[in-house]
């Protein structure tokens, strides 16, 4: 296996310790613009993987992210923001860290190198054939998201990976991997930066993707969204008046009635 680890290569820049605010937050932001263009080439496999999860969530199937380290956290990221801002169950888009919640907040030695705790993981969350498991791992060598991506290929469960090194253990392992190709970090392996970034934005596009795909926006507008603020209210007061050419008053009045912006929609033209 040709199989070359540039999230760890050497730093474009040197002496770090010398540059100056300035020269260090330029230097950081050129990285940083590579890295959409490094997400746009791998378009053609975020598409594939994007079409096996919204083809298992039509028919009752759940997401899973499964991830160590900042890999993890994006994951549990991504998947905590779905259920505010779609209206959808917590259960339909999981994310699993390596060390459990306590890994959101603090590092969990060792926890990544379990061969067996991934898939002990996905098992208490009864995992099926029904459902699709993308592990997240920059460096594309995990070993907890790895053997958990081979468990599941052994159940027929459908697996994805997203990783930032070509040809990788873990793209090797993932039926429908995405490589995105950042190259080697500013600070020398710190791949929570450029790597993570582009994980980010890549699970920005299979998410919201997913749920425009499965109905979850009209429009533009995030219809399903869960009124859990006054911010959002505000938002969804906006969307009916907007849409119904109603006042803020009415808007209220109806949001108050019916929960969300979705079922004021849908019931408007009865009341009136």
């Amino acid at each position: 296996m040709n199989f070359i680890k540039t999230t760890e290569q050497d730093s474009n820049y040197n002496h770090l310790e010398k540059m100056s605010v300035t020269e260090l937050l330029s230097n950081i932001n050129n990285e940083d613009k590579t890295v959409p263009l490094a997400v746009e080439k791998a378009l053609p496999e975020i598409e594939n993987l994007t079409t096996q999860i919204v083809t298992k969530l039509q028919n009752g199937g759940r997401i899973f992210y499964l991830g160590a380290g900042t890999s993890g956290r994006l994951g549990v990221l991504d998947a905590s923001e779905c259920p505010p801002t779609f209206g959808v169950s917590p259960e339909m888009v999981v994310g699993i860290i390596a060390g459990g919640d306590t890994a959101i907040r603090n590092a969990v030695e060792f926890a990544e190198d379990s061969k067996n705790q991934g898939w002990l993981d996905l098992q208490a969350h009864h995992i099926s054939s029904k459902d699709v498991v993308v592990g997240i791992a920059a460096s594309g060598t995990t070993p907890y998201v790895i053997s958990a991506l081979e468990a599941c290929n052994k159940n027929n469960i459908v697996t994805g990976c997203i990783a930032c090194n070509k040809n990788s253990p873990l793209g090797n392992v993932a039926q429908f991997p995405i490589e995105v190709l950042v190259g080697p970090e500013f600070v020398t392996g710190s791949s929570r930066m450029k790597a993570g970034t582009a994980q980010k934005l890549v699970l920005n596009m299979l998410s919201t993707a997913t749920m425009i795909l499965l109905g979850k926006i009209k429009g533009n507008k995030m219809v399903d969204m869960q009124l859990s603020n006054k911010k959002l209210v505000e938002r969804g007061e906006k969307m009916l008046v907007l849409e119904l050419n109603i006042d803020q008053t009415e808007a209220s009045a109806l949001l108050t009635k019916y929960g969300n912006v979705r079922n004021v929609l849908k019931n408007y033209k009865n009341e009136y």
